[in-house]
């Protein structure tokens, strides 16, 4: 898929979403359509109406997007006669072969993480190896917070209390090793918020830091996270975190952002 803010192209594929019977579905894109960039938000345009073919029931599920790294939110079309097929449920459409995989890695698919590199004080951290994650859908701000929270004790912080975050509409997870930013906004997050959540860190020996946003983050906002080691994440409505900058895939990848 290519972005059509910056031209940059990328490799896609469509989250896993849980049916109520238990059943993993993928919404099926459309082959040779042509994504767009969300440029406004709404709630009733980032749903879509979708029947599992195995049971039968019909929900709403979210809109396949992926936020590229330049900042721009991409949305990709979607196969709408396979979707609203009559009659018995027609199998979903998988991807083609190019898009065999995610860019940047999607953490339901992603290879065993390798082991994690020595923390800053020189002592290394526990190594485990973590079954993929299952993400769930995000349709309420409360919904941004269970995700977010849900994924960061994936990655190993599981010991975090929510407190009202001071800055902007969110809230704040914070453990022994982590102070996180859920961030609830419909804009971009900016630099101030970005320092203001690394600040947090610095009463702690040995703190990472991390964010999560519904609306991505500005220019100036990426650059400082990657000086700061801030690991930016960007919350898709499939409830997939999508990291915004190196210090995010490093989190995912050693669990630390460093």
């Amino acid at each position: 898929m290519r972005c059509p803010a910056c031209r940059r192209e990328h490799l896609y594929e469509p989250p896993s979403l849980p049916c109520p019977c238990g059943a993993s579905l993928k919404v099926p894109l459309l082959r040779g359509g042509v994504p767009v960039q969300v440029r406004f938000r709404s709630w009733e345009d980032s749903w879509l109406s979708m029947r599992c073919p195995h049971c039968g029931r019909s929900d709403q599920w979210p809109q396949p997007e992926f936020t590229c790294n330049c900042g721009a939110t991409v949305r990709l079309p979607v196969d709408r006669a396979t979707r609203l097929g009559t009659g018995t449920a027609a199998p979903l459409a998988a991807p083609g072969p190019q898009a065999a995989r995610p860019l940047p890695a999607h953490p339901a698919n992603a290879p065993a993480p390798a082991p994690p590199a020595p923390s800053p004080t020189g002592r290394s951290r526990p190594f485990r190896h973590r079954a993929p994650f299952r993400p769930h859908p995000v349709r309420t701000s409360q919904d941004a917070v269970f995700t977010a929270a849900r994924y960061l004790e994936w990655l190993g912080f599981d010991d975090l209390e929510l407190t009202e975050s001071q800055e902007r509409d969110g809230v704040t997870l914070l453990g022994g090793r982590m102070v996180a930013q859920v961030d609830t906004w419909t804009e971009p997050a900016d630099v101030k918020s970005v320092e203001c959540l690394w600040l947090q860190t610095l009463h702690a020996e040995e703190m990472a830091a991390a964010m999560f946003t519904l609306a991505g983050y500005s220019h100036q906002a990426t650059v400082r996270g990657e000086q700061l080691l801030v690991a930016l994440f960007s919350l898709d409505l499939a409830g997939v975190p999508q990291p915004a900058n190196g210090a995010a895939e490093a989190l995912m990848e050693t669990g630390w952002t460093s």
